[in-house]
């Protein structure tokens, strides 16, 4: 499934979720943020990097791992992204849906 965001066209999979973290932008990531009801904030994009960071290392992502990262603690997190925290941030953050979620 392909999208356009920002101008530009992105691939996405059935879930809404980028098949390709090349294509990400924060402008990608705003548009996403929005269709999930938020809005992007200063508090936003450092956990938005670390979970980039964490992909690209291929460490699985868990919402306590979140919270113990020192980004964020897990009531913070759920503040940022209310509604299936782990899930929304990933998508925005233009990284597959994690194992941890269902």
């Amino acid at each position: 499934m392909e999208t356009t965001i920002a101008g530009q066209t992105i691939a996405l999979n059935n879930e809404g979720y980028l098949t390709d973290l090349n294509q990400w932008s924060r402008e990608v990531a705003t548009h996403i943020a929005k269709e999930e009801g938020i809005d992007l904030t200063d508090e936003h994009w450092p956990v938005i990097e670390y979970l980039q960071e964490q992909h690209r290392n291929e460490i699985p992502l868990t919402i306590r791992k979140v919270g113990k990262s020192g980004i964020v603690n897990i009531k913070e997190f759920y503040a940022l992204f209310p509604g299936g925290p782990l899930k929304k941030a990933s998508r925005i953050s233009g990284i597959p849906k994690p194992a941890s979620c269902i």
